[in-house]
C-alpha cells in the first residue's frame, strides 16, 4: 500500500553482526533496519526486498519481524466498555521477535485517556489517528487527548524483541464510566458519605457530581495519604485540582460531573483508603460561631473520623486581622484555615505579618482538623483560639512599672496584654511564666502590624500595643491556666540604690526577687572607663546567681554576666552613671540574691599580700564571702605561683589575678575548690588577687611566690 510504514524487529543476532535493509522495486534501498525495533517509511505500492546480511562476513543467526501500519496481519478491536475504569483491561503477551500487535478502537474527538504503563520489559507504541499521524505514545503512565479525529489504531511491541506480557489499560476520564460515586459531605463526621476504594499498582477513581459550583476539601485516611496522589478532572478531561496545589480546597467552578483519579505510589501491590470531601462553600455541620475576644476558653473540638473537617464561623469586619492558634490534646498534627463564605482561602501565601486581614465585613469560617489517626482511635481531641489582633477585646492592661518592685503585670491568665506606652522609647519587656521561665511574645500596634518582640522594644510613639505569647507561632494553644508575670520598664533605669566599688571593703548589695519577671537595678559608682567585675558567693545558685547586664546612662548594653563580668572584666563605656540590672534565671522565680561591683581598675586599699609562703589568712562567713590583696611592682616577679588552701570549715573558692588597667591576668572566679595553685605570667606594675569564696564559715591561706 502506498505511503504505508513498516515496524521491524531485528533480533540481536550471535556471533557477527547482522544487519538488514528494504529496498524497493528499482533496488534503491529505502531504510536501514537497525537492531531491536524500528520503523521504516515506504513510498509509491509494490514490490519491497528486505535483505538481511553479515555485516563483516562470519556467521550470526538472528531473528526479524515486520508488520504494515496500514494493512497489519491481525488488528483487535477495543470495545467502548474497553475504556471504562471498571475494565480489567486487555491481557496479552508479545511473543519473542514480534514487531508489534495492532489495536483499533473509536472514541470522541477531544476524549482524555488515561494511559496505563503497560508493564512487561520496554512495551510501548504509538496511537494513530485516521491519517494514521502520531497522538500520543503509550509507555509511561500519562494522559492522552484524542485531539485529531478517528478512528484511532494502536501498535504495541517489546523493543528489545523479548517475549512480554503486558496489559492495555486506556480508561477514559472525561466522560469516565465505572467510577464509584464520592458525595460531597457536611463538616464535621461525615458517616455513611464517607467513600472507600482500594487501588492497586493501575489508578482508582471516583465520580462526584456537584449541582452548584462549589469549593471541596479533599482528606485521605492519614497512613495511605502519604502514599496516594489523586488529580480531579472535568467531564471533557481538564485538570480542575492536584494534590499539592489545592490542599486546602479544590474550586470545582460549575455544577456537572468530575473525576478524581487516585495515584497508587508506594510499592506496596495495593492500598485500601478512606476519603472523605467536603463541601468547604456550605455551611452543613458547622459548629456555633465563636467570638474573637481573648478572654474567653479556647474551644475543643472533636474527631471522631480520619477524614474530618472542622468548621467554626466568625464574624469580622473588613480590615480586622484575625489569629487563628490550634493545637493537639494529644501528641498529633493539628491544621487551621480561614475561608470566606465560598470557601475560598483568604490568605494565601507568605506573609511577613502575623494573622489573616479580612477583605470585607461577613461571615468567615475556620477550617480545622488533624493530620494523624491512629487505627484503634474513636474520638480525638484538639483547641482552637480565633482572635481579633485589632482593637483587641479581653486583653488585661499593663502600664510600666518600676525597678526593684513586682512587675506591672501580675501573675495572670490570658495570653495578650495590651501595653499602655506613655512615651516612645526603648522599654523592657519580659513575661515569666509561675515557675519562674520566660515566655516569649510578638508585639502589634493598634492595626495589628508588628513593631518588635519581648526582650526589648522599641516604641514609635505613645498608644496602645498588644502583646501575645507565642503570637507568630499558630500551633500553640495557651488557656487561662497558664499564668505569667509581665514586666514592663523603660531600658533607663530608675530609682535605683547607688553601690560602693571600693574593691578593697567589696561592699555587698543585698536583693530580693519577690515574684517572677521583677527587676532589680543598682547604680555604679565607678566612672566611664573604669572597669568593673561582678563578685557573688561562689555557692550561690537559681536566683542567687541572677543574670546581670551592664548599660549606660541612655539605657545602651555595655556588658553582662554571661561573658566579661565574670570571666573578665568590663570597661565602663558610654556616658556615666551606670546601671547593673538584675533578673532571676530560668527557672528560679523568687529568691535573694548579693553580688558586688568592684571597681578593679586603677589604685585600690586592698591590704599587701607578702611575697612569701606563709602569705596572709582570710576568714569568710555568710555576709563575708570575698577579699582582695594588691601586690606591689616590687614584690612580685615576672613569674608568680600563687596557692590558697581552705584551712578550715567548708565550702570552694576561686581567684583571679588583675592589672592596675584591670585586666585579667590569670585565675577564673567560676572555677572553685578547697585548694589550687596557679602560675602566673605577670606585668612590670602592681597586680590585686581577689578570692571569692562559698558565702559560709571557713578560713583559708592565700600566698605568692617567685615562679621558675
Amino acid at each position: 500500500m502506498a505511503n504505508d510504514t513498516l515496524y521491524t524487529l531485528l533480533g540481536r543476532s550471535s556471533g557477527d553482526g547482522v544487519s538488514a535493509s528494504i529496498a524497493d522495486s528499482h533496488g534503491t534501498v529505502v531504510c536501514g533496519v537497525s537492531t531491536d525495533a524500528g520503523s521504516c517509511q515506504l513510498g509509491a505500492a509494490g514490490l519491497y526486498t528486505l535483505t538481511v546480511w553479515l555485516y563483516s562476513g562470519g556467521s550470526g543467526n538472528y531473528t526479524i519481524s515486520v508488520e504494515s501500519m496500514r494493512t497489519p496481519s491481525s488488528c483487535s478491536a477495543l470495545a467502548d466498555s474497553f475504556f471504562s475504569f471498571a475494565s480489567p483491561g486487555v491481557a496479552r503477551t508479545l511473543p519473542t521477535g514480534s514487531a508489534g500487535q495492532c489495536y483499533a478502537f473509536d472514541q470522541p474527538q477531544g476524549s482524555v485517556l488515561y494511559l496505563s504503563a503497560p508493564g512487561g520489559g520496554d512495551v510501548q507504541g504509538p496511537i494513530l489517528d485516521a491519517q494514521y499521524q502520531p497522538v500520543c505514545f503509550v509507555r509511561y503512565a500519562a494522559n492522552c487527548t484524542l485531539s485529531r479525529p478517528g478512528p484511532y489504531h494502536l501498535f504495541l511491541h517489546e523493543f528489545y524483541g523479548n517475549q512480554a506480557a503486558y496489559t492495555l489499560y486506556l480508561p477514559r476520564i472525561s466522560n469516565s464510566v465505572g467510577c464509584p460515586a464520592a458525595t460531597a459531605g457536611p463538616f464535621g463526621d461525615q458517616g455513611s458519605a464517607v467513600a472507600s476504594g482500594t487501588v492497586t499498582s493501575r489508578i482508582a477513581c471516583h465520580q462526584l457530581s456537584v449541582a452548584n459550583p462549589e469549593t471541596v476539601g479533599v482528606r485521605f485516611s492519614q497512613f495511605e495519604d502519604q502514599y496516594l496522589w489523586w488529580w480531579i478532572y472535568d467531564n471533557a478531561g481538564r485538570q480542575v485540582c492536584e494534590k499539592y496545589s489545592n490542599a486546602d480546597g479544590c474550586p470545582l467552578s460549575a455544577a456537572g460531573q468530575y473525576t478524581m483519579v487516585v495515584l497508587n505510589q508506594s510499592w506496596e501491590p495495593s492500598l485500601t483508603y478512606e476519603l472523605g470531601i467536603t463541601n468547604l462553600s456550605g455551611s452543613a455541620g458547622c459548629g456555633s460561631a465563636t467570638a474573637t475576644n481573648w478572654d474567653q476558653p479556647a474551644l475543643v473540638l472533636h474527631v471522631t473520623s480520619p477524614v474530618q473537617i472542622n468548621c467554626v464561623p466568625v464574624t469580622g469586619r473588613a480590615g480586622d486581622r484575625i489569629l487563628t492558634y490550634v493545637a493537639p490534646t494529644a501528641y498529633n498534627e493539628a491544621r487551621a484555615l480561614l475561608v470566606d463564605g465560598s470557601g475560598t482561602l483568604v490568605c494565601t501565601g507568605y506573609s511577613s505579618e502575623d494573622g489573616c486581614q479580612l477583605p470585607a465585613d461577613g461571615t468567615y469560617r475556620v477550617l480545622s482538623y488533624l493530620r494523624n489517626w491512629d487505627s484503634g482511635s474513636t474520638d480525638l481531641t484538639y483547641k482552637l483560639q480565633v482572635r481579633r489582633l485589632n482593637e483587641p477585646i479581653g486583653c488585661p492592661t499593663v502600664t510600666p512599672g518600676a525597678y526593684n518592685a513586682a512587675p506591672a503585670g501580675s501573675l495572670a491568665g490570658n495570653r495578650c496584654r495590651v501595653l499602655r506606652i506613655p512615651a516612645a522609647g526603648s522599654y523592657r519587656i519580659k513575661p515569666v511564666d509561675a515557675g519562674g521561665y520566660e515566655a516569649y511574645g510578638q508585639i502589634y500596634d493598634a492595626a495589628g502590624i508588628k513593631v518588635c518582640t519581648t526582650q526589648m522594644c522599641t516604641f514609635p510613639a505613645g498608644g496602645s500595643y498588644t502583646l501575645v505569647l507565642n503570637g507568630s507561632v499558630p500551633s500553640t494553644v495557651l488557656d487561662e491556666d497558664y499564668k505569667y508575670a509581665l514586666a514592663v520598664l523603660p531600658t533607663v533605669p530608675f530609682g535605683c540604690p547607688q553601690v560602693s566599688d571600693d574593691l578593697g571593703s567589696l561592699a555587698a548589695y543585698q536583693g530580693q526577687f519577690g515574684s517572677p519577671a521583677q527587676f532589680d537595678c543598682v547604680q555604679l559608682a565607678s566612672p566611664a572607663g573604669a572597669k568593673i567585675m561582678e563578685v557573688l558567693p561562689g555557692n550561690a545558685s537559681g536566683a542567687g546567681r541572677p543574670s546581670v547586664t551592664v548599660v549606660d546612662a541612655d539605657g545602651n548594653y555595655v556588658c553582662d554576666s554571661t561573658y566579661s563580668l565574670r570571666q573578665y572584666s568590663c570597661e565602663l563605656t558610654g556616658a556615666a552613671p551606670f546601671y547593673a540590672v538584675m533578673t532571676g534565671a530560668n527557672g528560679n522565680p523568687a529568691s535573694s540574691y548579693t553580688v558586688s561591683f568592684p571597681r578593679v581598675s586603677g589604685t585600690n586599699s586592698c591590704a599587701v599580700l607578702p611575697q612569701g609562703a606563709t602569705g596572709a589568712s582570710i576568714t569568710t562567713s555568710h555576709d563575708h564571702f570575698a577579699a582582695c590583696f594588691s601586690v606591689p611592682a616590687d614584690q612580685h616577679g615576672a613569674k608568680e605561683v600563687f596557692t590558697y588552701t581552705r584551712t578550715s570549715g567548708t565550702g570552694d573558692a576561686g581567684f583571679t589575678v588583675v592589672d592596675a588597667n584591670g585586666v585579667v591576668w590569670c585565675g577564673y572566679l567560676g572555677s572553685p575548690s578547697i585548694n589550687r595553685s596557679t602560675t602566673c605570667t605577670l606585668p612590670a606594675g602592681p597586680v590585686t588577687v581577689v578570692l571569692e569564696a562559698d558565702a559560709v564559715d571557713a578560713t583559708y591561706q592565700i600566698s605568692h611566690v617567685a615562679g621558675a
